[in-house]
């Protein structure tokens, strides 16, 4: 065979040894090497947003690179035996290595006195800073040495920022090796059921796994040129491992269709690679596309994302047209061949028709659930959830919420006004400036940080991100006192977030929109379909959206998924999701279109095209898509935050895709627009007519395609078929079923012949 998907197929099952030596390699140095990736990570990695730059130069100004907190709780603050564990805590830690400086409620050091005990006398803290140079070692012996203050009936959890850095890392870790124990397991017993057998069930998860590897290698490769956030692992290894096993499982299926048509090992390996190989390049593209929209954006959280994922979905890809190639070769005789094809009639097929009969009430039906699904994401709140992305088991977390509630006096301030000029500049400002704002409840300190550097505390009424906080933020910002300020804290960050997405969210919208209709446009030859596909999976997009609302803003669930509410999404959560259930859904899109389309140019009516379409591609786009729900609900059954909420957003998009969207809606208005579908203006239709991409791949007769020089048993000749079999192309004008089954030729049962079947060809039913 032509062509170079081919071409790479043939080379893959003859030098197998050697690909599936070097992905071996690829996935051991992963393990090895790219694992150590959470270790450079960062946790919260700043921008360039004013909040950011604000934050920059309080840490550049500071000698301390963080703090490390202890409470001591449960006996009052004057017992004497607390007070001389402290203060004996106190000496020690302040002699050790790497400290900068340790307050507690006893001391006389600087920040030391009532500021550091509770209202109610009961619990006081301790806070060591430590210097900019210090080691994890040194971070360890002081974390260590708080943990040992012993008193009779006194409780003690250390936390603070550095604490909460670290442990946002290693629950970052344990929940992406919890995800991935999790669903391997879930997706083999899956594909089993799917493909009959054990063999071809084990190449996808097999795959997976080689391709997480090559992936933990390129975000490690990423970590030593930009900052990545911690979160984005987690993101980035769930859209691996979850294209991974789809683009295998495409393969996998397509590889069992050539050998039930009496193709040989090699000749299957090198059909499946120039066919189903299509649809997993083509689909690549399409996400490439979809996350390549992130890039628009100045975050740097969602910038790493992108890189990511993008160098995700590349490894995904080059997996499955080199590895699974190589494994099929070895594995190829296990793997149970089909013994008949897919009816033509049957669940999909029958669905449509009923779908047809009343498709305007269906369609009316379908966009108002999906409208009403998404309606919650109008009143959705962003926010940065700090603490509270962890569970509520940890440590930080604890400490973090227990000095927001009974130490307000030390508690990050809601808004704080990074000033350029000494404390009587940064005061004077504070006094005429920022008390006199509406909305302002107060100025709580003002500090100096350097020379020349100051900060202001502002108090502020009510939720300290809420509508009230993000409005003095920017009135802070309007009117700055003729002085250089930073106006900084959590409602700023929120600001600046909702800033960035209103001016630079249309372009990043924008890129993705018209990438895709040219996608679409040059796989259909129309510009009715694309645009049509694009709505509808906006509309399945805001249905996840409303359910993330529903569930992380208002608690919906709370406590059957293990979390607490915070009142909002993460500020860059629904970017995510819609980057990567767009591209998702997208991919699902293509299989189902580009399966009719190929129906369509055979002669097919509109209606039968779709009909047959569904019927031969739903079965294995139900099991993918069920395959991808079980990789993103095994991620959002961890317990940070944040993966928490894109699992269950990007199940539910999935979900929906699949189902509501697949099976009612496009049948629906494929049925109303009918001959419309596929309208272009000549213009167009020449371009495509020129430039167009063919899903429709003419395949020679198996006969033809033996390799030479086959030998032993993984070679075993294909088996001539005979002219009107499964590769030879229709060329009746009444389609017909040419497999000998009952019918056979009757007009409107089948399109006979399978093989042409080009990049759609990967999620057949046969």
């Amino acid at each position: 065979m032509g062509g170079r998907l081919a071409a790479l197929g043939r080379f893959c099952f003859r030098h197998r040894r050697w690909v599936l030596g070097l992905w071996a390699v690829v996935l051991v140095v992963g393990v090895l090497i790219g694992g150590r990736v959470f270790e450079g990570t960062v946790a919260g990695a700043a921008g360039s947003s004013e909040a950011d730059r604000g934050s920059a130069a309080v840490t550049a100004a500071d000698p301390a690179k963080g703090s490390v907190t202890a409470v001591v709780d449960g006996v009052p603050v004057e017992d004497q035996a607390v007070r001389a564990a402290v203060t004996r805590a106190t000496a020690e830690i302040t002699a050790l290595p790497g400290v900068a400086s340790v307050t507690d409620t006893y001391g006389p050091a600087a920040g030391s006195g009532p500021a550091q005990r509770s209202a109610d006398g009961n619990a006081s803290l301790v806070t060591v800073r430590m210097a900019d140079g210090s080691s994890n070692a040194q971070l360890t012996a002081v974390t260590q040495r708080l943990s040992g203050i012993a008193a009779d009936g006194a409780k003690v959890t250390v936390g603070g920022d550095l604490v909460l850095q670290q442990e946002v890392k290693k629950q970052t870790e344990r929940d992406t090796r919890f995800g991935e124990i999790v669903t391997l397991p879930l997706t083999l017993v899956v594909m089993v059921l799917v493909f009959g057998g054990l063999a071809a069930a084990s190449l996808p998860v097999i795959g997976a796994v080689a391709s997480v590897g090559g992936a933990l290698l390129a975000m490690f490769g990423f970590s030593k040129i930009m900052d990545i956030d911690t979160s984005v692992l987690p993101i980035a290894t769930v859209l691996g491992l979850g294209l991974s096993i789809d683009y295998a499982l495409l393969m996998v299926n397509r590889f069992r269709e050539e050998r039930g048509h009496g193709a040989g090992i090699a000749a299957a390996v090198e059909r499946t690679s120039a066919t189903a190989g299509r649809t997993v390049a083509f689909s690549g593209l399409t996400v490439a596309v979809a996350l390549s929209g992130l890039f628009v954006f100045t975050s740097p959280v969602l910038a790493a994302v992108a890189a990511a994922g993008v160098s995700v979905v590349v490894i995904a890809v080059a997996a499955a047209l080199t590895l699974v190639p190589a494994l099929l070769g070895f594995a190829g005789r296990r793997i149970k061949t089909p013994t008949a094809p897919v009816p033509d009639e049957g669940f999909f097929s029958r669905t449509v028709r009923r779908v047809r009969k009343k498709a305007v009430p269906v369609a009316l039906a379908c966009t108002a659930l999906l409208v009403a699904a998404g309606a919650p994401f109008a009143g959705a709140e962003m926010r940065n959830s700090g603490a509270a992305v962890l569970p509520a088991s940890s440590a930080g977390r604890q400490v973090a919420e227990t000095v927001d509630q009974r130490f307000p006096q030390v508690s990050p301030a809601p808004v704080t006004v990074v000033v350029r000029g000494g404390a009587a500049v940064a005061q004077a400002y504070a006094d005429d400036v920022v008390a006199g704002l509406p909305g302002v409840a107060g100025v709580r300190a003002v500090t100096p940080v350097g020379e020349q550097l100051s900060t202001v505390d502002v108090l502020v009424h009510g939720d300290p991100q809420g509508a009230a906080a993000r409005q003095v933020v920017k009135e802070l910002r309007a009117e700055r006192g003729g002085l250089t300020t930073y106006v900084t804290g959590g409602a700023a960050s929120v600001v600046d977030f909702q800033h960035e997405l209103l001016t630079r969210g249309p372009w990043a919208l924008g890129l993705v929109a018209i990438g895709t209709l040219i996608l679409l446009f040059l796989m259909t030859g129309s510009v009715v379909m694309p645009v049509k596909a694009l709505l509808m999976n906006l509309l399945s997009l805001g249905a996840s959206l409303g359910a993330l609302t529903l569930i992380f803003q208002d608690g919906w669930f709370s406590g059957f998924l293990g979390f607490s509410p915070v009142g909002g999404l993460e500020t860059f959560i629904p970017v995510l999701v819609f980057a990567f259930a767009f591209g998702l859904s997208m991919d699902y899109e293509v299989f189902l279109l580009a399966r009719i389309k190929e129906l369509r140019d055979r002669g097919y009516s509109c209606t039968r095209s779709v009909e047959l379409g569904l019927q031969r591609s739903g079965k294995i786009i139900t099991s993918a898509a069920l395959l991808m729900v079980i990789v993103f609900a095994g991620f959002a059954a961890g317990d940070m935050l944040m993966v928490k909420q894109m699992g269950i957003a990007l199940a539910v998009a999935v979900a929906v895709d699949a189902t509501l969207v697949r099976c009612l809606l496009v049948p629906a208005a494929m049925t109303l627009f009918g001959e419309f579908n596929w309208w272009a203006p000549a213009p167009l239709r020449r371009l495509h007519r020129r430039f167009g991409l063919s899903e429709h791949t003419e395949l020679p007769p198996i006969a033809a395609t033996v390799l030479p020089a086959q030998r032993g048993p993984a070679h075993e000749p294909a088996r001539a078929e005979a002219p009107g079999e499964a590769d030879k192309p229709v060329k009746s004008a009444a389609p017909g079923r040419t497999d000998g089954s009952p019918g056979a030729g009757r007009p409107g049962e089948a399109d006979g012949p399978v093989a042409a079947e080009g990049l759609v060809g990967a999620v057949t039913e046969r």
